[in-house]
């Protein structure tokens, strides 16, 4: 069965995921974890790849940097990828390198016209080294930033068109960008075009300390009644993606993550393939 909804794959859970047997379950790594020559971390990997479908999710290339990808790590990013063979590889809307210093954080950028050159130039290069389409997934915003010539789903799209990759569609970003922003992120969605996105993300968010109604994405608590709104109404727009249920901070019990896989799963099952 092709990969329908599936979670971030967690050391403390190899063993009940390689033990999982439902239908359309697959897994999401960061690669940077896992580009090692050897090791045990490699060969669970193995063993899940061998029962399911793999995603590498990078977090690592600073695409919006003002500088090319980091060819050594491009290079480890591509062994991996012949090695384990993903459905699909993608990468964030960001920067986090600048002049050899790394930040532990993915960061905005004026959305202008000469980003937009740079970053498909980035987005070229790495399909380039991987042989293959990436997906690029749409950012959390907090602050409203000074310099955009574009909005951010004109940008997105001209990026497919200019490289022909595809759309990471982050669901819980939309909402939470949307919410610390003032845009409708119903009208954010309905924005992208259905070809173009490729996989979509549902993830928890929580409000910021000190009682401001600043949204943070977390990535630490169970998905919201919004953004599982938001998502309903995006598949029944485009149709099933494979869609993934994130959670990288205070995790749970994997039985916990399956059940809001599960309710991924079943709404996709509902859906019809989108006519595109």
């Amino acid at each position: 069965m092709s990969p329908t909804a599936g979670l971030g794959l967690k050391p403390q859970h190899y063993a009940e995921a390689l033990a999982a047997e439902d239908a359309g379950l697959w897994f999401e790594v960061h690669p940077e974890n896992y580009m090692a020559a050897g090791g045990p971390r490699l060969r669970w990997l193995q063993a899940v790849r061998d029962r399911h479908p793999l995603s590498l999710h990078g977090v690592g290339l600073s695409l919006a940097a003002d500088a090319d990808p980091d060819p050594a790590h491009l290079s480890a990013l591509k062994a991996l990828a012949d090695r384990f063979e993903p459905f699909v590889v993608s990468e964030h809307l960001a920067w986090s390198t600048h002049r050899g210093v790394h930040q532990p954080d993915l960061l905005p950028f004026p959305r202008t016209r000469a980003a937009l050159d740079r970053i498909a130039g980035n987005i070229g290069r790495t399909q380039d080294v991987l042989g293959r389409t990436i997906l690029v997934e749409n950012p959390s915003l907090y602050l409203p930033l000074t310099g955009h010539a574009l909005d951010e789903t004109d940008f997105l799209i001209d990026l497919t068109r200019r490289t022909g990759c595809g759309l990471l569609v982050d669901v819980n970003n939309v909402f939470v960008s949307a919410s610390n922003l003032g845009y409708a992120a119903e009208t954010y969605l309905d924005a992208l075009p259905a070809e173009v996105i490729g996989e979509i993300h549902l993830a928890g968010h929580g409000a910021d300390e000190g009682g401001s109604s600043l949204l943070i994405d977390t990535h630490g608590a169970p998905v919201a009644e919004p953004v599982w709104t938001l998502y309903r109404r995006l598949v029944d727009r485009i149709g099933p993606r494979p869609t993934l249920i994130e959670r990288d901070d205070d995790i749970p019990a994997f039985d916990v993550l399956m059940a809001e896989r599960n309710r991924a799963h079943g709404m996709l099952a509902k859906r019809e393939p989108a006519h595109v």
